[in-house]
């Protein structure tokens, strides 16, 4: 049997959850990390599961099967970078596990701008991570996690 690999499906808007659920119904690992939110309509609030990664569903495959999850309606394509489907390593989904198990917490803060270099700590049992600021906007910033391949949009 070839190696498992996780890999970024690309979904229609809104349909992640959804998308992950047909996956799973196939006996494939999956993994659609979500939060909770408040929402607010003219007439209530309501606590709601919203997509972490917007459009996108990870999925454990071997390369072979990569083309059965085109079966699933709202599966759009694969994420690529350098011209392969983009492979997201085991520890950077634990990490990311970890990470919406516990929380980020505030440990101290500082002004910051653009093109500064930051440190993020709370990433759970994994070394701190350095990214640098790429923009902020009211009360969000997004910083390039270079080691990670990433831009992650924090709340300040």
């Amino acid at each position: 049997m070839s190696k498992l690999h996780w890999f970024v499906l690309i979904t229609k808007p809104r349909a992640e959850k959804k998308v992950a659920e047909r996956l799973s119904d196939l006996n494939l690992e999956v993994y659609c990390p979500v939060k909770i939110k408040m929402r607010q309509w003219s007439d209530r609030k309501k606590r709601v599961e919203v997509p972490v990664l917007p459009s996108m569903v990870l999925v454990r495959l071997s390369d072979s099967q990569r083309s059965i999850v085109f079966d699933v309606p709202g599966v759009m394509r694969f994420l690529f970078w350098l011209g392969k489907p983009a492979i997201v390593r085991d520890i950077e989904i634990s990490t990311l596990k970890k990470t919406l198990d516990q929380g980020l917490t505030i440990v101290e803060t500082s002004k910051i701008g653009v093109g500064d270099r930051i440190e993020i700590d709370g990433l759970g049992s994994v070394k701190k991570e350095k990214g640098r600021i790429k923009h902020i906007s009211g009360k969000y910033c997004w910083v390039i996690m270079e080691s990670l391949g990433y831009i992650v949009k924090l709340e300040i």
